[in-house]
């Protein structure tokens, strides 16, 4: 494909995209669900046989790992050591639990009710269900204030960078190769190395880049500098052997606890970048849906989906055990666990990842590279990421427009 048809591809999306926004506005439905329709309507167009959208790998990977920094970035610098206030523990205690719950309970029934054999992939699932997306929570709620929001809108912040780097130190493992214990314990020190390594990119190149930026500001040149940081952390991780997105987390921490000129104005171009790739990928997720879905698959599904509301509940309900909230304040917030462009990413990536494992054969030790896909299961989690997205949104849209009867106060609307 040449580059004016590549460009002109791109601004055909983005302009669905636009439209896209500007419908679900006016019908007052979640944006992402509508970009996500019109990616799998786009997927299946045909002009003489062939595709008329057709974006190659290498593009599909750059767009997601640019979209997956960016969200990392802006989710993290957000997370301010000194503002822990009594809110922020709550909700992290809600993060911690539903964390657990869903690597524990969730992993395991996903597991049996869809024959997924590989316990990684199991846990990848079940960390990427436990966040829930900040864009989606904030365009929700957008100007509402009660304290159950408040509590929803810190509790999304918190979880996002959590939920994408969990996904990708499972992936680490998978390719250590750490299947039984013995395994796990030769296994120990590259693992923590992937973990210093990728802390310590973060921790020097947040300093170095911080510290000039702490009197340096400037209109056109300060925000390229903050892009090109976080991803030179998350290319320079890698390249050592690192995690990246964890040294996007610590670039993202370092930003927001770090003295900067101008920091807001920089904070509101990250999110604003972060919201417009949001578009892109969100489209683009669409083309790996599967259009025929039987309904055994769904049946399964839906019923997996009610366990992760219900193990939510208990979250909550364990989190705010001693707190004054009622029953049906806990409800509304167990409803309201909207997934987002976090999971719309991870799903993309795993999509298109390549991992390498060492591989017995005849006694030899071989290092083996292929496609994540390949394993068996892999396709089926990707496909349920998707319809869980689907699920939450139109099941957080239901509730918010019921809000009055659990919060005692209906959310504002523009």
């Amino acid at each position: 494909m040449n580059p004016l048809q590549y460009l002109t591809d791109l601004t055909v999306v983005l302009l669905i995209g636009l439209i896209c926004g500007m419908i679900s506005r006016k019908l007052q439905l979640p944006n992402m669900l509508l970009l996500l329709l019109a990616g799998m309507g786009l997927s299946r167009l045909k002009y003489n046989g062939n595709l008329v959208f057709d974006f190659s790998h290498g593009f599909l990977i750059s767009i997601s790992v640019l979209t997956l920094v960016m969200i990392v970035f802006d989710g993290s610098s957000r997370f301010k050591l000194k503002e822990l206030n009594t809110f922020s523990k709550f909700a992290l205690k809600v993060v911690i639990i539903f964390l657990i719950l869903n690597l524990t309970i969730l992993g395991v029934a996903t597991s049996y009710l869809f024959n997924i054999k590989n316990v990684f992939l199991c846990l990848i699932f079940a960390a990427v269900m436990s966040g829930t997306d900040p864009g989606a929570v904030l365009t929700l709620f957008k100007n509402s204030t009660n304290k159950v929001i408040e509590l929803l809108k810190i509790e999304s912040v918190l979880n996002t960078p959590i939920i994408v780097l969990i996904p990708f130190i499972i992936l680490d493992l998978m390719e250590l190769n750490v299947n039984v214990f013995s395994t796990f314990v030769e296994q120990v020190n590259p693992f923590l190395q992937q973990i210093i390594t990728g802390v310590g990119t973060g921790i020097v190149i947040g300093i170095i880049v911080f510290r000039a930026m702490k009197k340096f500001y400037s209109e056109n040149l300060s925000p390229l500098i903050l892009i090109t940081a976080a991803l030179l952390t998350y290319i320079l991780a890698e390249s050592l052997g690192g995690n990246g997105v964890l040294g996007v987390s610590i670039l993202g921490i370092f930003f927001g606890n770090f003295y900067v000129k101008e920091k807001e104005v920089l904070q509101e171009f990250s999110s604003m970048l972060a919201s417009s790739l949001e578009i892109l990928v969100f489209i683009l997720i669409g083309f790996i849906v599967p259009i025929s879905i039987g309904v055994d698959f769904f049946l399964k599904s839906m019923l997996l989906f009610i366990l992760l509301i219900f193990l939510r509940f208990i979250a909550i309900y364990l989190a705010y055990l001693n707190d004054h909230i009622n029953l049906k304040e806990k409800i509304f917030m167990s409803l309201n666990a909207t997934k987002g462009i976090a999971v719309a990413v991870v799903a993309f990536i795993l999509s298109k990842e390549k991992i390498s494992k060492y591989i017995l054969q005849d006694g030899v030790r071989t290092l083996t590279s292929f496609d994540l896909i390949e394993i068996n299961g892999t396709s089926t989690l990707i496909t349920l990421m998707i319809l869980f997205i689907i699920y939450s949104m139109i099941l957080a849209s239901i509730s918010t427009k019921f809000s009055k009867y659990f919060i005692r106060k209906k959310v504002d609307e523009e």
